[in-house]
């Protein structure tokens, strides 16, 4: 085997693994599972809100998705899909999600994260930097 086919290999074992990190956010926030969302975090790691508030630190994301997560209210579900994943290094990815809430009557917004992930010495991908980007529709009239 040549060293492109174990990079591609390689390459493809670290997507579907983010994907299963952006598969569990999914899960995660249709459920209100704080704990299970928390658990996808590098201790370290750096959160943006749709709304701008900026937690650094697993500890200030904790409060925060503990206080907010359970108590959510929407009609519907939120479905997570990756548009482009793009690995920086080897152990780190850029990874661009298109974020769609569909409820009752349809479709009522959507956002556009950027997850940053790690790749932690046991292998597992980590949120460390994300920023979560409300999509804001403006009327052409």
């Amino acid at each position: 085997m040549s060293e492109n086919e174990l990079t591609t290999e390689a390459e493809a074992a670290a997507v579907r693994a983010i994907a299963e990190v952006v598969a569990t956010v999914e899960r995660t926030q249709q459920a209100k599972d704080a704990e299970g969302f928390l658990a996808l975090f590098h201790p370290d790691a750096l959160w943006t809100t749709a709304h701008g508030k900026v937690l650094i630190g697993y500890d200030a994301i904790a409060e925060f998705t503990r206080a907010v997560l359970p108590a959510a209210s929407w009609d519907g579900k939120v479905t997570y899909e990756i548009v482009h994943t793009q690995f920086l290094r080897p152990d780190v990815a850029a990874v661009k999600v298109r974020q769609v809430y569909h409820g009752a009557d349809g479709d009522s917004g959507e956002g556009a994260p950027l997850y940053v992930l790690t790749r932690a010495q046991d292998g597992r991908w980590l949120l460390t930097a994300c920023q979560n980007t409300q999509v804001v529709v403006e009327d052409p009239a």
